[in-house]
């Protein structure tokens, strides 16, 4: 579990403590709890490491001038000398200027409940932590079975500090392959391609997003992110030698004026990336750690590292599912009136809705009088007289809004919104991740939890764990959706199984799926009023299961579900919230099979890439007894029309083995339901 090295006379220290050291486990509880106190006064500190749970993981920290860490899996180093230090003003290096230390070492174990959980409603938190307590501050390391992550507690008082770096580097191994989301700049909408690249490879000054995931042939993978964000900026990684080094977005002291009403421009910054309290802890610093392709989507270290709930009541909270009209550019037929961005078009959209059983439709951009003024709607566009018509049929209202105008008076706007009776509000083009914006997300939180008031988030970083203290976050973009396929042809079945092992690691992700003018690549036409989605129907359904979003759009026209009856009602019978996870199967940008739970049913999907594949499915995850199963799989000709879907109905329990076929950019869906 925990070891020194080059300190004999500690160690026998040590082992005469550990004599009387005892395990408990409190009455009443269910957490098992194994807590050591081992304090050292005044001593050098030379070099310890500590293990996983199960013995397999093993982190070596040595502090020297900077803090310094090794990963070594099975007792092969897989990320070389992570080096960090905390750099504040008036103080310089913290680790540098901290010669004395006590060390504190405990081994949890307890059980998480996740309120709204999108992969499981408990999370076994099981592992080992060592902290390295100094004068100003202490520094927190903890060893899961799939992962490790350490953070900095700052020590320095009440007052505020100036943060002017956190230093962070760290060399992957030899001949990793990195799957890159490569950013131009510290602005940006966090929408990435993960271009998967030789980390030698990757350009020096290279700017990339998180999570980053590193791959090796017959090692285990290594995914970097970071987690419970607060009054604190985002990072980002840049390419530097063989490595990668930490890169913040300053503190913004004036902003440019832009043309256009959601552009970003950073006139003055400050030459510090934080200003905040004197006593606080730090985000971790998030190394998963992954034995195969499936582990790396059941990891769960982001969630669990977070800050718990925060709000008294969220019984208000609900997920589902939501009508959205911007990507189908409100293109209705077959009604008496002109569609558009008006009451009219908007009643059509709350009467699917209700039809289906979907809980929300979304009043996009082109509602209010401006784009910078929502508090007045758009004169064709009679928000209350909508709210009370989607009351009548039980759908509610979520409107967009640039943030700007949100930070500019947030209170007044969300009460306008409370008052006309809407249910959430879609926040836009926020495009930063500095400290302010940071803080700007969780003021949205509170505010509209104040209000019993949804949020939605795009244009923006990736999560980082908030949603656990805030659900009313009901989702975050940050994803390279399907919104794309309206101008560019890269939105393929690559990309979307790149996405489940790269950006949904971090968490929650508004992907937008839904489209059904299915295409494969050759016929595919960007069209930006009546848009394509590359891959079969099946596959497009599948995503509904696979890509976790506790707000799930449905992203094409009312009249296109309509005329595909049987795909609509389909998709209206899968939930967004999941109590269990079981990824079956799995392999980055190649294809996914994943089971999940909601009650007593159990919703399985697979996806696949350009290569057709067959599978033996194993139900043995099913509880007891026999289950009804109807299957949305791709037809005999989806490999040339992607539309191509059969529809079928059969029995199974837990011993059942079926084979299955995903065609080409194919897809695979069913619904368990027990008998």
């Amino acid at each position: 579990m925990f070891k020194f090295t080059n300190h004999e006379h500690i160690k026998d220290q040590y082992n005469i403590i550990m004599k009387g050291f005892k395990t408990f486990t409190p009455i009443g509880s269910k957490i098992g709890l194994i807590l050591l106190f081992f304090a050292l006064s005044s001593v050098a500190f030379g070099q310890s490491s500590l293990t996983s749970p199960n013995g397999v993981l093993e982190v070596t920290v040595s502090v020297k001038e900077e803090l310094h860490l090794k990963l070594a899996y099975a007792g092969k180093t897989l990320v070389e000398d992570v080096v960090s230090d905390l750099i504040i003003d008036g103080k310089g290096s913290l680790v540098a200027r901290s010669k004395t230390m006590s060390m504190r070492q405990f081994s949890q174990k307890h059980t998480i409940r996740v309120d709204l959980p999108t992969k499981n409603k408990e999370i076994n938190d099981e592992y080992n932590q060592l902290t390295l307590q100094f004068r100003d501050f202490d520094l927190e390391l903890r060893v899961y079975d799939n992962g490790c992550a350490f953070r900095y507690v700052a020590k320095l008082g009440k007052k505020e500090i100036q943060v002017v770096d956190e230093k962070l580097t760290f060399s992957p191994n030899e001949k990793t392959t990195c799957y890159l989301p490569e950013e131009k700049s510290l602005i940006s909408h966090f929408e990435n391609y993960f271009q998967a690249i030789p980390s030698e490879n990757i350009t020096t000054g290279t700017i990339a997003n998180l999570p980053l995931l590193f791959t090796k042939v017959d090692e285990p993978s290594v995914s970097f992110t970071e987690s419970n964000i607060y009054d604190y900026p985002h990072m980002f990684l840049q390419k530097n030698g063989s490595g990668f080094t930490s890169l913040f977005p300053k503190v913004v002291l004036k902003t440019k004026e832009q043309k256009r009403d959601r552009d970003e421009s950073i006139e003055f910054e400050a030459d510090y990336i934080a200003q905040t309290s004197g006593n606080r802890t730090f985000p971790w610093r998030v190394f998963m750690v992954s034995s195969s392709d499936k582990d790396i989507v059941s990891n769960n270290l982001v969630c669990q590292l977070a800050d718990p709930l925060k709000l008294k009541d969220i019984s208000w909270v609900k997920p589902g599912k939501v009508a959205w009209d911007w990507w189908n550019a409100n293109n209705i037929d077959g009604v008496d009136f002109k569609s558009g961005i008006n009451t009219e078009t908007y009643k059509y959209y709350i009467d699917f809705a209700a039809h289906y059983g979907l809980e929300y439709i979304i009043l996009d951009e082109g509602w209010s009088k401006t784009t910078t003024n929502v508090r007045e709607p758009n004169p064709n566009v009679d928000v209350a007289e909508l709210v009370s018509y989607g009351n009548q049929k039980g759908v509610g209202v979520i409107l967009w809004s640039l943030w700007r105008p949100l930070d500019e008076d947030m209170e007044g706007i969300l009460d306008v919104f409370k008052g006309w009776g809407v249910k959430g509000v879609k926040v836009d083009f926020i495009q930063r991740a500095d400290q302010y914006v940071v803080n700007f997300y969780e003021r949205m939180a509170q505010e509209t939890a104040k209000r019993q008031l949804l949020v939605d988030f795009h244009g923006a970083f990736k999560p980082s764990g908030m949603r656990r203290a805030y659900p009313n976050i009901i989702n975050f973009e940050g994803v390279k959706g399907l919104e794309n396929t309206k101008w560019e042809d890269k939105i393929d079945s690559e990309h979307e199984l790149t996405l489940p092992f790269t950006r949904m690691t971090a968490g929650v992700m508004d992907f937008t799926p839904g489209g059904l003018d299915n295409v494969h690549k050759e016929n595919f036409m960007a069209r930006f009023t009546r848009p394509m989605a590359m891959g079969t129907r099946a596959h497009q359904v599948a995503m509904y299961v696979v890509f976790e979003a506790p707000l799930q759009m449905l992203s094409d026209t009312p009249s296109n579900y309509y005329r595909e009856d049987e795909t609509t009602t389909f998709i209206s019978g899968i939930p967004t919230i999941w109590e269990k996870t079981e990824v079956l199967d799995a392999k980055v940008s190649d294809y996914i099979l994943v089971a999940r739970k909601h009650g007593n049913t159990w919703y399985i999907a697979g996806m696949n890439d350009t290569t057709p594949k067959s599978f033996t499915l194993d139900f043995s995850f099913l509880d007891e007894g026999n289950y009804s199963l109807q299957v949305f799989r791709d037809g005999v000709n989806s490999d040339t029309n992607a539309r191509d879907y059969v529809l079928e109905q059969t029995n199974v329990d837990s011993r059942t083995k079926m084979d299955i076929k995903l065609n080409i950019s194919g897809g695979w869906v069913a619904i368990a339901k027990k008998n």
